[in-house]
C-alpha cells in the first residue's frame, strides 16, 4: 500500500547546510537529519561545528562538518573540495549562512555592505555552480535558500541585509530557471521572527519582541521547530513540482 510518508523520506540523501552550527541553519539540519538525511555542516567556527555535529549524532543523525568562511571568495570552493574529499555526494544544498550587522544607514561602510552580499548572494550562487551540475547528472537535487521578511519590506538599521535578502528571492528564481528542467529545484524559506544569535538584538527588547508577535496572525513569534515541516517538504520528493518560490514561514506577519 502506497504511503504518503515516502514522499518526505530523505533516507539515502546527503544535505549540506551552510551556517549549520547554530540558529536556523542548525534547526534545518536537524529537521533534514530526522527525515533520514546524512548532514554535512559548514560554518566558520570549529568549536561550534564540533558541538553541533555531536548534538546531531546523539540523536542518531549522521553528521560531518567542514570549517570554511563563506564570506571569502574561495570559501564555497573549499567547501566543495572538502565534501568531495570526504566522499560526500550532495543531494540537498541549504544556504543558511547569514549575517546582519544592524548599522544605521549612514554608518554602513563599503566593506560591511560587501560582506552581506558575499554571504547571502555570492556564496549561494557559487555553491550552486559547484553542486547543481552533479545533482543534474543524477537527475535529482534540492536547493533551499533563506530569504527574510526583509525580502519584501524594510526594517531599521538593516539596509544591506534587506538588499541582500531581496536578492535572495531573485537568485532563487534564477537558479530554478537554470536547473529545474534537469530535476534540480530551488526554493526559499522566508522566516518571520525566530530567536537565534542573529536576532538576539530584537529579542533582547521584550517590548519589541511582543510587538512583533502581535503583528502575526498566529499571535506569537516563531519556534525553530516551526521550520521543520517546510524544510523537509522543500528538500524532498513532496515538492517535485514546486520551484522558484519563496515560502514565508512567519505566522502570518506579512498577511496583516
Amino acid at each position: 500500500m502506497f504511503r504518503l510518508t515516502s514522499l518526505f523520506d530523505l533516507t539515502g540523501r546527503t544535505a549540506l547546510v551552510t551556517g549549520g552550527s547554530s540558529g536556523i541553519g542548525f534547526a534545518l539540519a536537524r529537521a533534514l537529519g530526522l527525515a533520514g538525511a546524512v548532514v554535512v555542516l559548514a560554518a566558520r567556527r570549529d568549536d561550534q561545528l564540533a558541538e553541533a555535529a555531536r548534538e546531531l549524532s546523539a540523536e542518531g543523525i549522521p553528521a560531518r562538518s567542514i570549517v570554511a568562511d563563506l564570506a571569502a571568495a574561495e570559501g564555497p570552493d573549499l567547501v566543495a573540495d572538502e565534501a568531495a574529499r570526504a566522499g560526500a555526494t550532495i543531494d540537498v544544498l541549504v544556504n543558511a549562512a547569514g549575517v546582519n550587522l544592524r548599522q544605521p544607514f549612514q554608518e554602513v561602510t563599503a566593506a560591511a555592505f560587501d560582506l552581506h552580499m558575499a554571504i547571502h548572494l555570492r556564496a549561494p550562487f557559487r555553491l550552486t555552480q559547484l553542486f547543481a551540475p552533479g545533482m543534474a547528472e543524477r537527475g535529482w537535487g534540492r536547493i533551499l535558500n533563506i530569504a527574510s521578511l526583509q525580502s519584501q519590506r524594510a526594517f531599521p538599521d538593516s539596509a544591506p541585509y534587506g538588499a541582500a535578502k531581496a536578492g535572495v528571492t531573485q537568485l532563487t528564481r534564477a537558479i530554478a530557471e537554470a536547473w529545474s528542467s534537469r530535476g534540480v529545484t530551488c526554493n526559499a524559506i522566508a522566516p518571520g521572527f525566530f530567536r537565534t544569535p542573529l536576532t538576539e538584538a530584537v529579542f533582547a527588547d521584550p517590548e519589541r519582541a511582543a510587538r512583533n508577535a502581535a503583528q502575526t496572525a498566529v499571535g506569537r513569534n516563531g519556534e525553530l521547530a516551526d521550520l521543520y515541516g517546510t524544510a523537509v517538504f522543500l528538500a524532498s520528493d513532496a515538492s517535485a513540482y514546486v520551484t522558484g518560490q519563496t515560502l514565508y514561514v512567519d505566522g502570518g506577519f506579512t498577511a496583516k
